[in-house]
């Protein structure tokens, strides 16, 4: 039985909850599991924290808020702070070193990818960087395929980014893929 708990924490204006929401589409719709995903958000629309819980099972889902995700991804300093003591033991933390400095020891595979570096190398356009950290998680964790999640972008972003999102899942996915557990 797959199963995955995952958290995606940052601030708003980063896409975190965008990303989310694709990963469960991509589970649901064109994996044919079932998936939960729920957000919250800080007081301010940009800048402010948000965290987005997901749960993907092969099984029903009786609870839709994670208490110790297996797979967190920190995308601010804040939200390391604030989320890196609930990861299960032996799971996996993504970060990016530009924006977290991973100084907690935690019982956990803690992985720094440049992301944002990466995408502002290759791609110029800070706008596709949460597809980029979704290509890194999927890279590393398999929890879906990356072909599912081009036809969710497909279905959710507009035609004129398509080819844009998908440059930025593929970067993601060879700077995770190393890792892969």
């Amino acid at each position: 039985m797959r199963r995955a708990r995952l958290v995606f924490s940052g601030s708003g204006g980063q896409g975190v909850i965008t990303a989310a929401i694709i990963l469960a589409e991509a589970a649901v719709i064109h994996e044919g599991m079932n998936a939960t995903q729920s957000q919250s958000y800080g007081a301010a629309a940009r800048g402010g924290a948000t965290r987005s819980d997901v749960i993907l099972s092969e099984q029903e889902i009786n609870f839709p808020v994670v208490s110790q995700p297996n797979i967190l991804v920190c995308l601010t300093q804040q939200a390391y702070t604030s989320f890196a003591p609930e990861i299960r033991p032996g799971g996996t933390l993504l970060t990016d070193p530009r924006f977290v400095e991973t100084t907690k020891k935690v019982d956990a595979l803690q992985i720094e990818l440049p992301m944002y570096e990466t995408v502002m190398e290759k791609i110029g356009k800070p706008i596709v960087f949460n597809i980029c950290v979704l290509g890194a998680l999927i890279g590393i964790s398999e929890v879906v395929k990356p072909e599912s999640v081009l036809k969710a972008i497909g279905e959710r972003v507009p035609k004129d980014f398509i080819e844009m999102n998908t440059e930025a899942l593929y970067l993601g996915y060879e700077l995770g893929t190393p890792y892969k557990q």
